[in-house]
């Protein structure tokens, strides 16, 4: 995996207009920004940006619009925000095909140091499509690429990829470049022992990554609802908990794996249960602690045990590096939080490069107060597990390299 890439450090942008993908889908409740950190992760390569004199025309998508323009999905408070968060007016450039003739005025008005917003680049059907003219329209108002937006490399979309074809300069911002240099890094070349934790609830949204981290890491942990299907394809009870049945063949082969590979595989040994699965997701419940392999028939487990929380404890503390994806039981419900807290725990007293990719584990360790212990917290889920997949992003691969 080639990590050497062309970055905002790398380019002269004096006068020239610069067009930046940066990742502002950010939680709006009526309007309000309820959340601003994926705004404040693109200051830094804004600023760059404008203290080297370019001018600066940020696009992003925003939400999920289903035909077309949606007011709700507007990037307008986006705006108002980063000119708070810049100390500079942010102009919004308000079209509905994205790169109208707002976009147009506002981007020939610019003086270096601008910065202009666009609107939703989803606004435009092409976006998710990479489809022509959307590509070429969006090239039009710009000299350089810089993609700064790691929550969607995964993607090949018009403003991720189809932008580079008629575009020449291109570089990654640092937050992508930050991204690659911890993921990639603790996949690629780890400092060892390296250790591997995934959770989450289903084994076939990780088949690649449990398959692919096998080959790289020392010890892989799984907790989370997959574990179930682990135990069970050990001959273990695991009463009413989530199983994917069409799964046990790809349990028993990763087993296998591990064994032939002389990796450890470590999975809970005991597990906090109920009868139902709390409604709603937080309410007062109280945990029945059973052993994994022997959940009684009517119980369902919802976190990881206190005897598995000490022993995946006891083997991050040896690890120079730990990659974590997934939480290990519903840690919405402080009853189901434990295992999780337990874990990041861990991972926080650890002297290891410790790396959180993304999504559900990255929203835990901000939710428990852990975030400023970790090394790195990936600001992209699906985007962090296809790198830990091993495959090589489209928004990464169509940036030139050093």
């Amino acid at each position: 995996m080639n990590l050497n890439k062309v970055t905002v450090e790398d380019i002269n942008v004096k006068g020239k207009r610069v067009l930046v993908r940066c990742d502002f889908n950010v939680p709006l409740k009526e309007g309000v920004i309820t959340n601003d950190n994926r705004i404040t992760a693109a200051l830094p390569t804004i600023k760059k940006l404008i203290e080297n004199g370019g001018k600066v025309i940020l696009c992003s998508h925003l939400g999920k619009p289903k035909n077309g323009p949606e007011e709700k999905f507007s990037l307008a408070p986006v705006a108002v925000r980063l000119s708070e968060l810049l100390g500079k007016e942010v102009v919004f450039a308000n079209d509905d095909e994205v790169v109208g003739e707002n976009a147009k005025k506002a981007v020939a008005a610019m003086q270096s140091g601008d910065v202009v917003l666009l609107q939703n680049t989803r606004f435009r059907k092409e976006e998710t499509k990479n489809l022509e003219p959307f590509s070429s329209e969006l090239a039009s108002l710009a000299e350089v690429f810089v993609m700064d937006a790691f929550g969607s490399a995964h993607r090949a979309h018009c403003s991720t990829a189809g932008v580079t074809e008629h575009i020449k300069d291109t570089a990654v911002g640092y937050l992508m470049q930050k991204e690659i240099a911890f993921l990639g890094n603790a996949v690629e070349n780890p400092v060892r022992p390296f250790v591997a934790i995934l959770g989450g609830a289903k084994v076939a949204d990780k088949l690649n990554v449990i398959s692919n981290l096998l080959e790289k890491c020392d010890t892989l942990i799984i907790g989370g609802g997959m574990a179930y299907t682990f135990v069970k394809a050990q001959g273990g009870e695991v009463g009413t908990s989530l199983v994917d049945d069409t799964k046990i063949d790809y349990c028993k082969d990763m087993i296998a794996k591990a064994e032939q590979l002389g990796k450890k595989l470590l999975l809970p040994i005991d597990t906090a249960c109920t009868k139902d699965f709390p409604d709603p997701i937080d309410a007062e419940v109280e945990a029945t602690f059973a052993p994994t392999a022997e959940i009684p028939a009517d119980l369902m487990g919802l976190d990881i045990g206190p005897k598995t929380a000490e022993m995946f404890a006891e083997a991050v503390k040896s690890a120079k590096t730990v990659v974590w994806n997934g939480p290990m039981g519903v840690f919405e419900n402080p009853t189901f939080a434990k295992g999780t807290i337990a874990v990041a725990q861990a991972l926080a007293e650890t002297d290891a490069t410790t790396i959180i990719g993304g999504g559900d584990s990255a929203a835990a360790v901000i939710n428990l107060g852990f975030a400023d212990k970790m090394s790195h917290i990936s600001t992209g889920g699906g985007a962090s597990l296809e790198y830990l997949e091993g495959k090589v992003l489209p928004g990464v691969a169509v940036i030139a390299d050093k």
